[in-house]
């Protein structure tokens, strides 16, 4: 099978633009002037629509999709990071690390929660899983908002193979954060360890539950029984 032309791909995630959804996409990504996602640019392709295009166009080089990766396009970004997800996981040791590397050599295109969400846990988070993971506490303290999200979410991985330590360690970290989007992803991890150990985080609220965002909490405590939520929602 011949490899892809970026042409290729292109036209076929351009062939699906719709400028409605790319009118409620920049509202909901709220892209005006002094929000986190002030200057994005959407073309208007369904998520559905980019996994698509990804299977049809899996064996697309790394050169190609270094260069969606680079786009202006918000959705042509999401396109890249969802095939190097899917070349990731069935790619060979040599592969994964070219994918990491291609990653973390791109940050600064990795701009966005959704793009974040859907990499982090499944480049970053494999990547560490049986290495040194002081990066993640670098990023933690970054002042972009995004390395410091990639930060929280690549744990997401760890947290699927019940090892919470960084997760809580990072979520320490950024439980002063100022920003509402990291907020909820570490409310999120801390709720996906407790949907594992009740317990843990359970401790971590005993500590930290009067200080953290109110956001924090209650995404960290949404399976709780009503009772539960109310009792503690009631120390912030």
């Amino acid at each position: 099978m011949a490899t892809p032309s970026a042409k290729e791909i292109r036209n076929a995630i351009h062939a699906k633009a719709d400028p409605g959804i790319a009118a409620q996409s920049r509202r909901f990504f709220k892209t005006a002037d002094g929000e986190y996602g002030a200057g994005e640019q959407f073309l208007g392709v369904r998520v559905p629509d980019l996994r698509r295009i990804a299977r049809e166009f899996r064996e697309a080089s790394l050169r190609v999709i270094a260069g969606f990766l680079r786009s202006r396009w918000h959705e042509e970004r999401l396109f890249a990071v969802i095939l190097m997800v899917e070349k990731h996981a069935r790619g060979d040791a040599s592969i994964r690390e070219a994918i990491h590397r291609l990653y973390c050599d791109n940050l600064r295109f990795i701009n966005n929660w959704d793009i974040v969400d859907a990499s982090a846990p499944r480049i970053v988070g494999p990547h560490l899983e049986k290495r040194d993971r002081s990066q993640l506490r670098i990023w933690a303290k970054s002042s972009n908002l995004w390395e410091r999200r990639i930060a929280i979410m690549a744990t997401f991985h760890f947290i699927r193979r019940n090892d919470f330590d960084d997760t809580l360690a990072l979520a320490e970290t950024l439980l002063h954060d100022p920003e509402d989007l990291i907020h909820k992803a570490v409310g999120w991890m801390l709720r996906e360890i407790g949907n594992r150990d009740r317990a843990v985080v359970e401790a971590f609220l005993e500590r930290h539950a009067g200080v953290m965002p109110r956001t924090m909490l209650r995404y960290a405590i949404e399976k709780f029984p009503e009772r539960e939520r109310r009792a503690w929602l009631a120390r912030r």
